[in-house]
């Protein structure tokens, strides 16, 4: 029997408390991408650089808004006016990066700002190094094969 999406947030939220964080909750990138189908306010929002997206890949759909700005990773000063116009403040907004720290930044900062439902997405869209030192193949959107594009 396939899960609701009731019992996914709940276990992401558990995972919020369990780790101390200031938002609702943490997903897996296999719960990400099922909340994206099951609730139709979810929106998934793609913090990485857009240098990132279009050498790595990404998600379709997902909004992109740079957190911090390719090459010299400056801070985006205007992320948060960014996500404002894109998405509404009451929406399940899951946040991704390459790895999950970015996004953990941004789902923080989001919720600082009164969004009310935001979610991080561990091990972002790349994951943790494998023993060779790349990224894509040990966990992560990528890893779990869910859908992406290449640019």
């Amino acid at each position: 029997m396939e899960e609701t999406s009731t019992e996914i947030l709940e276990r992401a939220h558990q995972r919020g408390k369990e780790m101390n964080l200031p938002y609702r909750g943490a997903l897996l990138p296999t719960e990400a991408h099922k909340l994206l189908q099951k609730v139709p306010d979810a929106q998934i929002v793609d913090v990485r650089s857009n240098a990132e997206l279009d050498w790595v890949g990404r998600i379709a759909g997902a909004v992109e808004i740079e957190l911090r700005t390719y090459p010299d990773m400056e801070p985006n000063a205007d992320f948060l006016h960014q996500l404002a116009s894109k998405v509404d403040k009451d929406d399940t907004v899951m946040f991704i990066c390459r790895s999950g720290a970015r996004s953990n930044h941004a789902a923080t900062i989001a919720t600082q700002s009164s969004f009310t439902d935001c979610y991080n997405v561990l091990e972002g869209f790349e994951g943790d190094k494998n023993e060779a030192g790349h990224r894509g193949s040990t966990s992560g959107w990528k890893a779990a094969k869910l859908p992406w594009v290449q640019s």
